[in-house]
Formats: structure tokens, C-alpha cells, sequence
């Protein structure tokens, strides 16, 4: 079959790989769309350890199942895999899993045109759910899991709320997305890549801004929600939440330092790194997309497998939409 390869940084190339073989608790999914994630990104730019080239990226994937006791159906699949049994585990917190691992991180991933996962990771869909749009379900799930922590932890209702969302990427978008459709009408996005922008404008109502121009007044926002996860904005973090408001992290570009602690201290900021979802999350994502809520239209682009690579340069060029999804 066929499949994109991370070959070493900066590199993707298009190569045979041998057919996936069930293994115990497996099933087969035939690879329709699998979605590029800014962690791709991040294995791309040789900032990952756990991603070992050579090897197939890719864990946003929608699908049909080829065998076992759901042959034939539709389907998403959630990446995360975790031991069952652990004390997050059994306290519905599998996110936390201390031994969790991830579908193209700890086993071939889903940029190929058949995979194989575990058959309790293959969730169905309805069949009316496209699946261009069923691969946004798992940066859905982030997103959801991420909004929800700071709304309910704010002691304000949503359409109460001013919400500030740094960077127009991916989750960024989905982030504003969820506090929109959660009734929050003050929702700005900070975006500095003017062709983001201007997608960002057509498909989200809120406020998109150039944090080098101006933005929300300095600690006006009950949410700042960093999807960029630079020092830098964390330090706009601190700058834009309230007193009592909450900063809640779910960016991962570097570990540079950017927080006021001191301002956090005394103005009693609060601070949540969030990771993943929980099964519900996924569950939410799923009942979203097929409410057509959150859509992909106006800032997802679909592009075959073969142009793989071109489309990994583009993202890191600052040339493609906030997703590129591969018809595999």
C-alpha cells in the first residue's frame, strides 16, 4: 500500500509499506481522510523524541472497517491509547494515563491508505457525516475539552463572558468555535498571518486581531485560551486575563518563560494546562460535527496523499489554511 513517510526533519516522502496486520483486540480501517496536526508539525521540525523516523504520521482519521465485529462500518478513531486500568484511567480521566500512547507516535499512523487500531478506538459515525468533516472529530475533541475548562471554571455564564483566543490555527479555531456555540458573544482571536485572518473573519463571529495592533483592553478577558503556547503568549496571557479570570494552555510550541506569576498571584489568575479529551469530549465532537455546529468549510482544504509533503512545507511556510486534510 501506499503511505507518507517522515523520513528525518523537514522531510516526507511517499513510499510502499507492507499491509497492516491485525493484532489481537484490532481491526483493519480503509483510510479515507486523515487531518495534518500542528504535533505533525512538531515531529516534522525534529521537536518530537517520541516520533523515530522513518516512520507514518498521522492520527485524525476517518474510515471504514475492513474486518471483525465492525466490518463495513463508518468511522472515526480515537488515537489515544490507554491502559484501562490505572487510577485516571478508572476515574474516566484516561487523557492523564500515565502509560498512554497515540496512534502514529507509538504505532503507524493514519497518512497511508489502511491502518490498524484497536477495535475499541474505531467510533461510529452516522452515515449522513461526511468524512472530510468526521476527520476534524479528534481537534475537535481537543478543543472541546480545552473551552469547557475554562468556562466552567469562570464564575461567569458564556454569553456573560469575554473570551480571547491566541492563535487562528487549527485548534485555535475549533477553540473559538465551541465558545461560540456555548453562547459566548465577546470572543476575540489574535492571528498574525494575515491569510488566516481573513478566513478566520468569514467562518467564526468574533473579533480577529493583530496582537501587533491592538487587541481586547489589558486585563478585560475572563479566558485566555493559548493555542500557541509561546513565551510570548504567555506573557499576552498574563497581560489580557482579568482578576479571577483563567488562562487555560493548550499550546505546545516551547518552554521559553512568559507568565507574571507575581500578577497571577495577587490578582488570583488561575492556570490550567490541558492535553487531549476524555471520552465524552469525543463523544461532544462527534454530536457537534454531525449537527453541522462546527464545519470545516472556509478554512479546511482537502489534498490527495501524493502531495503529502508539498503540503507539510506549506504549513510551515505560513501558505496553507488552518487544516489540510489528506484523502488517503
Amino acid at each position: 500500500m501506499k503511505a507518507l513517510f517522515y523520513t528525518g526533519t523537514m522531510e516526507m516522502e511517499i513510499r510502499d509499506a507492507a499491509e497492516p496486520v491485525a493484532q489481537a483486540g484490532d481491526c483493519i480501517v480503509d483510510v479515507s481522510h486523515c487531518g495534518i496536526c500542528g504535533s505533525d508539525m512538531h515531529a516534522f521540525h525534529g521537536h518530537d523524541p517520541r516520533r523515530v523516523p522513518p516512520m507514518i504520521l498521522g492520527h485524525e482519521i476517518a474510515g471504514t472497517v475492513l474486518d471483525g465485529a465492525l466490518a463495513g462500518k463508518r468511522v472515526v478513531v480515537n488515537p489515544l491509547m490507554e491502559c484501562g486500568t490505572c487510577e485516571m484511567c478508572t476515574a474516566g480521566m484516561v487523557h492523564l494515563c500515565p502509560t498512554r500512547s497515540m496512534v502514529g507516535m507509538a504505532r503507524p499512523g493514519g497518512f497511508a491508505q489502511r491502518i490498524g487500531v484497536l477495535e475499541k478506538n474505531a467510533i461510529v459515525i452516522p452515515d449522513d457525516l461526511d468524512f472530510e468533516t468526521a476527520a476534524l472529530a479528534e481537534p475537535l475533541a481537543c478543543s472541546v475539552h480545552a473551552a469547557m475548562a475554562g468556562l466552567t471554571r469562570i464564575s461567569k455564564t458564556p454569553q456573560n463572558a469575554r473570551v480571547a483566543v491566541l492563535g487562528g490555527g487549527a485548534i485555535g479555531l475549533l477553540c473559538a468555535m465551541v465558545f461560540a456555540d456555548a453562547g459566548v458573544d465577546d470572543l476575540w482571536i489574535a492571528e498574525t498571518n494575515p491569510l488566516r485572518g481573513e478566513m478566520l473573519e468569514a467562518v467564526v463571529k468574533a473579533k480577529t486581531y493583530d496582537p501587533r495592533d491592538g487587541g481586547p483592553e489589558l486585563a478585560s478577558c475572563d479566558i485566555v485560551l493559548d493555542a500557541v503556547g509561546s513565551g510570548r503568549t504567555r506573557a499576552a496571557s498574563t497581560s489580557l486575563v482579568r482578576p479571577g479570570g483563567m488562562i487555560v494552555h493548550i499550546g505546545l510550541q516551547d518552554n521559553e518563560p512568559g507568565l507574571d506569576t507575581r500578577t497571577m498571584t495577587l490578582q488570583e489568575i488561575g492556570f490550567m494546562g490541558v492535553y487531549c479529551y476524555t471520552p465524552d469530549d469525543f463523544a461532544e465532537a462527534i454530536a457537534m460535527l454531525a449537527d453541522r455546529r462546527v464545519t470545516g468549510t472556509g478554512w479546511s482544504e482537502v489534498r490527495p496523499l501524493d502531495e503529502g509533503a508539498r503540503s507539510f512545507h506549506d504549513v510551515h511556510e505560513g501558505k496553507a489554511p488552518p487544516k489540510i486534510i489528506l484523502s488517503c
